[in-house]
């Protein structure tokens, strides 16, 4: 590889990860991509391009994948709504933030993207929220949320007070093919598909093929002003809507039943308990009730204007993403 060309990817065995490096080496870059020793290779199959194994939290690790390094597009997260220690989310996120910018400068790094979410924005009750709207870590409900904004903050620091030459973007809700951990929204496609979700609560969230995050990382590195965020979204969708079109899509029909979330705090926390003696994760936590209590609405209006961004209609993400499910055999 010719140093000055490397692109660095964090995170590349995950889904949004493995998204950027594809779009990426397809239009002819060439990609170094940062993989843990432990993750999954689901997604790393045929990989186009050079693997490097590290930790982002560590220091030295990161130095090391950072030499050469032109852009840097980190991506990496731990993307846990639950962990039996809900502050290692936060330390996690905090620390491979702080490694991975601070090896970035010390390298010279020309232009980063950093990957955050819209966990970062605080709901807009009856409009969708945008990026005027950043929480607090205070405000931010769970550790992941909590997690983003901290890491989020840092970054924003490090572009005011030494230079760091990011743009911040913040997906929603990123749906589609190779979400094969999966994620929580990729679960409940996973098990509405499969026929064991027949009933939902009331909530909303913003949906958007994971390819289109992935053009808008690509268009955030040429076109993004530093210091900015740009929100990544797609539609705005009610669960019960979303639920519906997964069952149109696999033939099955759609739950009717709406379930109050009150009666569900007993069983969330029951699941939690099961899931500290299990090790697995839980699919219904507290804090997922508690975030359900917002619709997740979100505008990409400011992305679409300086950067160019669109994305595609969700009911196409849906279907790709359950043509993927099936084919790795995890519908039912």
């Amino acid at each position: 590889m010719a140093d000055a060309d490397i692109i660095l990817v964090t995170g590349v065995s995950g889904f949004v990860g493995s998204a950027v490096a594809l779009k990426l080496a397809a239009s002819g870059a060439l990609v170094r991509g940062l993989v843990r020793a432990s993750s999954a290779r689901t997604n790393l199959a045929d990989f186009p391009g050079e693997l490097v194994e590290g930790d982002a939290r560590d220091p030295v690790a990161m130095a090391q994948a950072m030499a050469g390094v032109r852009h840097l597009y980190h991506v990496a997260a731990d993307y846990r709504i639950w962990a039996r220690d809900p502050e290692e989310i936060v330390r996690n996120n905090r620390a491979s933030t702080a490694a991975v910018m601070e090896a970035a400068l010390a390298a010279g790094v020309e232009r980063i993207v950093y990957t955050s979410s819209v966990a970062t924005l605080l709901p807009h009750h009856g409009r969708p929220s945008d990026e005027t709207r950043p929480a607090t870590p205070e405000q931010a409900v769970g550790a992941y949320k909590r997690s983003k904004v901290v890491a989020e903050r840092l970054v924003e620091w490090m572009v005011r007070e030494q230079g760091l030459p990011a743009v911040i973007v913040n997906p929603s809700t990123p749906i589609g093919p190779r979400d094969a951990r999966p994620t929580p929204t990729g679960r409940i496609i996973v098990e509405a598909a499969s026929g064991r979700m027949p009933a939902f609560v009331e909530s909303g969230l913003n949906l958007v093929h994971v390819d289109d995050v992935a053009d808008g990382h690509i268009a955030a590195m040429a076109k993004g002003r530093i210091g900015e965020r740009y929100v990544l979204g797609g539609q705005d969708v009610a669960l019960r809507e979303m639920l519906a079109a997964v069952a149109g899509i696999v033939g099955r029909k759609p739950p009717t039943v709406r379930i109050p979330r009150a009666p569900l705090f007993p069983l969330a926390w029951v699941n939690e308990q099961v899931a500290r003696v299990t090790g697995k994760d839980p699919f219904l936590t507290l804090d997922s009730l508690r975030m359900a209590a917002h619709d997740m609405y979100y505008s990409s209006a400011k992305a679409e204007a300086e950067l160019g961004y669109r994305a595609r209609p969700y009911r196409e993400a849906l279907a790709e993403a359950i043509a993927w499910f099936a084919q790795a055999g995890m519908l039912a």
